[in-house]
């Protein structure tokens, strides 16, 4: 597959690689991303099974997975290539999006579950898009504001195979080793908020509020936001 897309003449490009069953999402993506010169798709695929070989043979920087495909879903596909990459230095940046519409949210909650840095509806605005995949790339997992009431709803009504209690239990017993300004940052993330608008909204410095969350990550023993995220939501369940 070809490659398209350019640099911004400040090092190499992001790395994309789009896997979905449908072509004709496939070719929009990749007319959307093709135009940002920072971006590059440098492959796609059309089920989990070609996703594994592809990112083996074009080394992405991130993956926007679909969740239901043939063959090998998106779900599976993720664990499978997050497992690879933690094995492999070669590949340990390697982030992986899930892309969904709401019919899937269950997969979605288990997908993020397994390390997914995050997940966008395939119709989000194209700029949004663009914006997203940079931030990904940067190392800021995303949770759109917009579906983050959902989420907690879909966790709530069980999306775990463990119990209701059990899980707001462990989850608020994993907030408890956070200080009160941790705490407080955890459930801004927990709402979707930025670095930038956790900032604006606690009065924090941007570095600060950078600092508070590293710290939740190594308490909480979380991956990235969206975990973080996750374990809010479980804290809140009832």
């Amino acid at each position: 597959m070809s490659e398209a897309g350019g640099t911004d003449g400040a090092g190499r490009p992001t790395r994309v690689l789009l896997v979905d069953d449908d072509a004709l999402v496939r070719a929009g993506l990749r007319m959307i991303l093709g135009g940002a010169p920072d971006l590059r798709v440098v492959g796609e695929a059309g089920d989990g099974i070609e996703a594994e070989a592809a990112v083996a043979q074009h080394r992405p920087d991130v993956v926007l997975m679909d969740i239901r495909m043939p063959r090998r879903d998106g779900l599976e596909a993720t664990r499978r290539l997050l497992a690879e990459a933690a094995r492999s230095s070669r590949e340990a940046d390697l982030r992986v999006v899930v892309l969904t519409t709401f019919e899937a949210d269950d997969m979605v909650v288990q997908a993020l579950r397994a390390g997914a840095h995050g997940f966008l509806l395939k119709d989000t605005e194209p700029s949004r898009l663009v914006e997203a995949v940079r931030l990904v790339a940067a190392g800021q997992p995303i949770l759109s504001p917009s579906v983050t009431a959902t989420l907690m709803a879909h966790v709530a009504s069980g999306g775990d195979p463990a119990p209701a209690d059990e899980r707001r239990a462990s989850a608020q017993g994993r907030l408890d080793e956070l200080t009160d300004r941790e705490r407080e940052v955890a459930l801004a993330i927990g709402r979707g908020l930025s670095n930038a608008e956790i900032s604006r909204e606690l009065y924090l410095s941007v570095p600060t509020v950078k600092a508070h969350v590293s710290r939740i990550l190594d308490k909480l023993g979380a991956d990235n936001r969206v975990q973080i995220a996750i374990v809010v939501h479980d804290a809140a369940t009832r």
